[in-house]
């Protein structure tokens, strides 16, 4: 989609403060922090949300999870901990049309999260 904020970030046509990128696969950092790190890991091809994922995506979706895992290691939240979230759909608290990760780590994490 054209006009998709994470589309855009993802063609390079908004910069944004990127930590990884490959071919299908970018993360940045959230321009709105809710922790120390916070970043957001996406796919380059549009795909809107965890509910519109099907199976030819299972590829695609373990990627992002492993680039966040990764991504954890490396900001050393691996000993300490760090969440992973997904947000579908606006009660959930999604805000962009555009499936994305939420890498949250660097302080103590709360249950229930909302």
């Amino acid at each position: 989609m054209a006009d998709c904020i994470f589309c855009r970030i993802a063609r390079g046509d908004i910069d944004a403060a990127e930590v990884y990128r490959d071919d299908e696969i970018v993360a940045f950092r959230d321009i709105n922090p809710q922790a120390p790190v916070h970043m957001l890991v996406i796919p380059v091809a549009h795909l809107t949300g965890i509910a519109a994922a099907d199976d030819d995506d299972i590829a695609l979706l373990g990627k992002l999870l492993k680039v966040a895992r990764d991504l954890a290691a490396e900001q050393g939240l691996d000993k300490r901990g760090y969440r992973l979230v997904i947000n579908q759909g606006l009660e959930a608290g999604q805000s962009v049309d555009h499936i994305h990760v939420h890498l949250l780590g660097g302080r103590p994490m709360r249950w229930p999260p909302g």
